[in-house]
């Protein structure tokens, strides 16, 4: 073999190392509370303990995991939406073997790898009326590419956003957060001003001032769970751009499938954001990835120069693994038809539980699309019940839901969440391939914990006791 023939070759696989890290799992793995605790957040493993969420997982397939003794939890949460697909989908598992062994040159920096362009042009055809694409990290970085250049390509400075959105957590996107409690204390942000979702009235009068670059909104809220007004969408985006102002869509838990179409602005005719920005489900569970979709013109004012190529990068965008998980996403998406699936599956699950509200006085509401879902509680009618009720809303508001998500986790083995804090509602997301199983196993499992609720005693009570103690002492 010559040296230019060697030199062409991948290299051999090097011998194996010290490192192994099923022995390390092996011999550390039952320390993982302990670890956390002493390391990183230490708040949260006592937080997993108060609740009884500390479980040890041993292992995870689609929209189960899986204890140390084989019982199965059913997980109605996908890793806060990032778990589209469910966990370990062979297809996104065969893509990142595939990458890793092809020894890519990746991240060079001065090249243009295939890949991300590839990428671009899936998730473009999804999306007919943008143009052009950038590859970030995560959700709050395809945020922040989003005010960057709606700032930018429009030349102001404010940026409007919806009374209790969550767009993210760094600086930027923080600034556009609408839940006080993530904000406290971060001080100073951007000068940015939120308006309530659905009030024309009000975008208008901020229009009017003729400083705003663009409005920021979640289609679907993720806190709460709450729809923008039929037509409000559409017509935000009529004043937004008479005003010269930019409309960004944030789709990072909404997109791709989560709500019956391939983003959830779709749902409403003639909505065009400017900007979009898509991430979680992207990454097949495996490798961060955001990305945020725009249009020709704003790309173009952005990166107007060769002196400019670099004014917005990100030192791990568009790496092969991301890019590589991304596709097979989108290729399962498509074979397998997810989305009408999603559709499907959805209407079932709300449907049955819609039938529930005449059911149960402290059922309140059922919303949402697709399979993103808020089941919301509220004060029930019977003298009893609105006594316990009474007393927990005193301790903390949102102490209910908690005792709800308890039970499904500890007698049913099933993982949901509290949407947001002081807040009665549970969100469902969970993997875009639940079925018809999954759906009768929750409803069944929701159904006697709402039964218990009802009863006005037993442990589900016993348990809103420790919590209102637990949110007493805080104070």
């Amino acid at each position: 073999m010559t040296t230019a023939e060697s030199a062409s070759q991948p290299p051999e696989p090097a011998p194996a190392g010290e490192f192994d890290l099923r022995a390390l799992l092996a011999e550390r793995g039952a320390e993982r509370y302990e670890l956390h605790a002493r390391h990183l957040n230490h708040q949260l493993p006592r937080m997993l303990h108060t609740i009884g969420f500390d479980k040890v997982y041993e292992r995870a397939e689609g929209a189960y995991f899986w204890d140390a003794d084989g019982n199965d939890y059913l997980d109605m949460l996908a890793g806060f939406g990032v778990m589209g697909l469910g966990r370990h989908h062979p297809v996104v598992r065969k893509a990142l073997h595939d990458v890793l062994d092809a020894h890519l040159a990746d991240l060079t920096r001065f090249d243009c790898q295939p890949l991300p362009g590839l990428l671009a042009e899936r998730l473009l055809a999804h999306s007919p009326h943008l143009d052009r694409v950038f590859f970030g990290n995560s959700g709050t970085e395809a945020v922040e590419t989003a005010l960057k250049f709606a700032r930018y390509a429009t030349g102001r400075p404010r940026i409007l956003y919806c009374a209790h959105a969550f767009h993210g957590l760094t600086t930027g996107s923080l600034s556009v957060n609408g839940e006080s409690g993530f904000r406290d204390g971060f001080a100073p942000l951007l000068p940015d001003t939120a308006v309530p979702l659905g009030d024309l009235d009000a975008l208008a009068r901020e229009l009017k001032r003729g400083d705003v670059a663009a409005l920021i909104v979640e289609p679907i809220q993720g806190k709460g769970v709450h729809e923008a007004p039929p037509g409000y969408l559409r017509v935000a985006q009529e004043l937004l751009h008479r005003h010269k102002a930019l409309l960004i869509a944030d789709e990072v838990q909404t997109g791709l499938g989560r709500t019956g179409d391939f983003y959830a602005y779709q749902h409403e005719e003639g909505v065009e954001p400017d900007l979009v920005c898509v991430a979680k489900a992207l990454s097949g569970g495996y490798v961060p990835v955001g990305a945020t979709l725009g249009k020709d013109w704003i790309f173009k004012k952005v990166y107007s120069s060769m002196d400019r190529v670099l004014v917005h990068s990100a030192s791990f965008g568009s790496n092969a693994q991301a890019m590589a998980a991304g596709l097979a996403v989108l290729s399962v998406m498509e074979n397998e038809q997810i989305v009408a699936g999603v559709r499907a599956t959805g209407e079932l699950l709300k449907s049955r539980l819609t039938a529930l509200i005449d059911k149960y006085e402290l059922l309140a509401d059922v919303r949402g699309r697709g399979l993103m879902i808020g089941i919301e509680f509220g004060r029930p009618r019977s003298l009893k019940l609105r006594g316990h009720w009474a007393m927990l809303q005193a301790a903390r508001k949102g102490l209910f839901a908690q005792m709800v998500v308890v039970p499904l986790l500890q007698r049913h083995r099933i993982l949901t969440q509290v949407s947001g804090d002081h807040l009665e509602v549970i969100k469902l997301i969970p993997p875009l391939i639940i079925g018809e199983r999954e759906v009768d196993r929750f409803v069944d499992a929701f159904t006697a914990v709402m039964d218990e609720a009802h009863s006005g005693g037993g442990l589900m009570w016993d348990f809103g006791k420790t919590l209102m103690k637990q949110a007493v002492a805080n104070r």
